[in-house]
């Protein structure tokens, strides 16, 4: 693929660069200094918690070795990705975008960041996030390297980056590196993606592991990879999950779903930059069936934040006693520097409360437990899903990844009316821990803004949503870096 001669390798791609490591026109090390020389430029992008620019040159100098002496490598062998810093990291801190994690190094990677470092990636830092993964927007004050506050846009600094997998995002998008790991607790491997023009999966609840990772919810969390296409994506995937065949799809067999509720609200650019993706799919012959409204916003209301708040103090308490961290919740909760994460944990984690239909803050655990039990809320939810793949034949619901793009990072984002647009298509089938990918659509005519359309598809269905990506990414064509 051409690059910019005063940018070298910016256009690369995973198998661009395996492409030259084999044929000897690149090294390991040369691609590295690439990024880091990128990473260094974007500061103001405040992407990055921690830059291990040593240690992924010393690892990239090992791989160029190894592969002078025809030593055999791994299907990742030399290719720089970030990694979010919720996610443990051997010898590199990992704060959760928080100052209560501040001076915290694991010993261990996650198991699924060791999967990759095995298979040859190489970790070029810890990226910024919304603080403790609790939003969507990713303008936290904490770990800033530029003027600014939070994570900022890579097509537009003066827009968020979205949350929470905020500098992952933003950091495949300034074109930083070439993969990433992220995690998603309600959207938030979906929103960043979507908002700065990257692929990405949110793999069916509990296909990887969920140690090593610094919680929300435990049986809603859970890594999810992110790359600049598709093809990069099912890599990755392929990598964490030992699961490397894509089954054969066509366009003239695919059935996707229009849930209509999940086109509401769209802001301008949105609207017709998805409206042009369902004209040019049925060009092409995909199926399309209008759906109507589903309800499954409506079932989720019962059964999504309930369940994450219902879970957030039991899961930190135990992340913190596996982890052998010297403070209590409380402790914890004091560190909190974003304002927002800071009145969720004093007035819905710390107490186990949540408002009910009223409005009125109430304890919780009875809400949680109608949502888990045998045949309650999260069933019920995921019942419908099943239903409506199976009664319309769907290979995916299809909809816009997020209801507008990305805000402008200014206290505005604190309004609850932005919050919701953000999140309003991608919390339903966090909660029915269903697979989802986040495909780059296109740029906005009015703001030149990534747009993003996500694919949902039934529980297991990882493998068969990834080949469905690549061949729409081959015919609707890959967006514009910045």
């Amino acid at each position: 693929m051409p690059h910019d001669k005063d940018q070298p390798f910016i256009d690369f791609t995973m198998a661009d660069a395996a492409r030259a490591f084999r044929d000897g026109s690149v090294t390991s090390t040369q691609l590295v200094l690439a990024c880091l020389e990128r990473i260094n430029a974007g500061k103001a992008l405040n992407a990055f918690v921690t830059v291990d620019a040593e240690g992924a040159l010393k690892a990239a100098a090992a791989i160029d070795n190894a592969r002078q002496t025809a030593i055999p490598l791994g299907p990742l062998a030399g290719i720089p990705i970030v990694v979010k810093d919720n996610i443990h990291s051997a010898g590199i801190r990992c704060t959760a975008g928080s100052p209560a994690f501040a001076d915290f190094v694991p010993v261990a990677d996650a198991p699924t960041l060791r999967k990759l470092r095995d298979a040859g990636a190489i970790v070029l830092g810890k990226t910024n996030m919304h603080e403790l993964a609790y939003g969507a927007t990713g303008y936290n004050g904490a770990f800033n390297t530029g003027a600014g506050r939070g994570v900022r846009n890579a097509y537009d600094p003066t827009r968020i980056a979205g949350g929470s997998s905020s500098g992952s995002a933003a950091a495949l998008g300034a074109r930083m590196a070439l993969g990433a790991l992220g995690t998603d607790t309600g959207g938030s491997m979906r929103i960043p993606p979507a908002l700065n023009g990257v692929a990405s999966l949110r793999p069916t609840w509990g296909r990887y592991s969920g140690l090593g990772v610094i919680p929300i919810a435990t049986t809603r969390d859970t890594v999810g990879p992110m790359a600049l296409n598709m093809q990069d994506v099912a890599l990755l995937d392929g990598v964490i999950a030992d699961e490397y065949a894509l089954p054969h799809v066509e366009l003239k067999k695919l059935r996707l779903g229009l849930p209509a509720e999940f086109w509401a609200n769209l802001d301008l650019d949105t609207r017709e930059v998805a409206g042009s993706v369902v004209t040019r799919l049925t060009q092409l012959g995909v199926t399309f069936i209008d759906l109507g409204e589903t309800g499954l916003m409506e079932l989720n209301d019962a059964v999504g934040f309930q369940a994450v708040v219902g879970e957030s103090r039991s899961s930190m308490e135990q992340y913190l006693e596996d982890n052998g961290h010297q403070m209590t919740i409380e402790k914890l909760a004091e560190k909190i520097d974003s304002p927002d994460v800071k009145w969720i944990y004093e007035n819905w984690v710390l107490p186990n409360k949540f408002p009910n239909a009223a409005g009125e803050l109430v304890d919780v655990a009875p809400m949680y437990e109608q949502a888990q039990k045998a045949g309650g809320g999260r069933d019920r939810l995921r019942a419908r899903y099943a239903e409506l793949f199976a009664e319309h034949q769907l290979d995916a619901l299809i909809f816009p990844t997020t209801a507008c793009v990305a805000p402008s990072a200014d206290d505005s984002i604190y309004e609850e009316a932005n919050f919701r647009r953000l999140i309003q298509n991608t919390e339903p089938m966090a909660s029915a821990g269903l697979p989802g990918l986040n495909l780059p659509a296109g740029l906005g005519s009015h703001t030149g803004l990534p747009v993003g359309m996500e694919f949902d598809g039934p529980q297991g269905s990882d493998r068969r949503l990834l080949a469905i990506g690549i061949l729409l990414e081959s015919v609707l064509g890959c967006i514009a870096r910045p």
